[in-house]
């Protein structure tokens, strides 16, 4: 009984430790697996706002069906130009005289291919919309639109992905505590994301030290 009664208390020993050491390291894995998902995810939210900001640059507007934004991408091109101060020669009726007028002249330079200007010839592009974490078979959400402000209608766009995606995988307990962060070195809320469908807003929601959120 003697021997029976020490293993027993081994094994408590042992149990009991396995949870200390669980609920000492559990967090310190899932911060490590969180940090490195939102960067990857990150980077590929940063490709869908050049995307998106080169698409209002040519186009006026945003684009909410991913599929069209990679085809723009494929084809489009920018404007190069120059603006250079000019001036002519108006006739004043009331002086009856000339007078000279100052005006901007902008001249087109040439064109430049949208995609080789962002991603630097390469197709990153392609898989953007793609979420980076093995195991998901998912895309980022993404619309696109206009909203009102102070009578002006004024494009806005929103690319995001759910915390429950990128982590789907970890501790239950630790993702619900991360999915109601409110911190200004953590990701806010349950969603990463960039742009807004409320706000003129183009800007990331992670914090500074996954690089830089707005443009």
């Amino acid at each position: 009984m003697r021997i029976v009664v020490q293993l027993v208390l081994w094994v408590v020993i042992i149990f009991l430790g396995y949870l200390v050491f669980n609920s000492v390291m559990g967090p310190v894995r899932f911060n490590k697996v969180k940090k490195a998902r939102y960067a990857k995810a990150i980077e590929s939210l940063k490709d869908i706002r050049q995307a998106q900001l080169a698409h209002r640059t040519v186009t006026g507007s945003f684009e909410k069906d991913p599929q069209k934004l990679i085809a723009f991408l494929d084809t489009a091109k920018f404007t190069l130009t120059q603006r250079r101060d000019s001036s002519f020669m108006s006739y004043n009726k009331i002086l009856k005289i000339d007078e000279p007028k100052d005006t901007v002249v902008i001249d087109t330079l040439g064109y430049a291919s949208v995609k080789d200007s962002l991603f630097k010839g390469t197709d990153r592009y392609k898989n953007m919309m793609e979420i980076p974490v093995k195991g998901v078979d998912k895309k980022f959400e993404m619309n696109a639109g206009f909203i009102l402000k102070n009578d002006l209608r004024i494009a806005v766009f929103e690319a995001r992905v759910s915390k429950d995606v990128l982590l789907f995988d970890q501790d239950k307990d630790l993702l619900a505590q991360e999915k109601e962060v409110v911190s200004v070195d953590g990701v806010n809320g349950e969603y990463l994301s960039v742009g807004s469908m409320t706000e003129v807003n183009t800007s990331g929601n992670w914090p500074k030290s996954y690089g830089s959120n707005d443009q």
